[in-house]
């Protein structure tokens, strides 16, 4: 198990039923990025990744 899926599971379990908007995430992810400027890269290629429906595909090399 990834570090990183304990936050996922805690993510679920707490907040699992909830619907929310591609809006709302942004703006969270927008808000993590301006508080924790260190994770900028890494949140934006995530949002990358989620906008161009999880596949591999780049359109550049990085």
């Amino acid at each position: 198990m990834y570090f990183t899926d304990r936050g996922i599971e805690e993510l679920v379990t707490r907040r699992g039923e909830e619907e929310v908007s591609l809006a709302w995430l942004g703006d969270q992810l927008q808000a993590f990025v301006d508080e924790f400027p260190d994770f900028e890269v890494p949140v934006e290629r995530l949002a990358t990744w989620l906008a161009r429906g999880g596949t591999g595909d780049d359109d550049e090399d990085d």
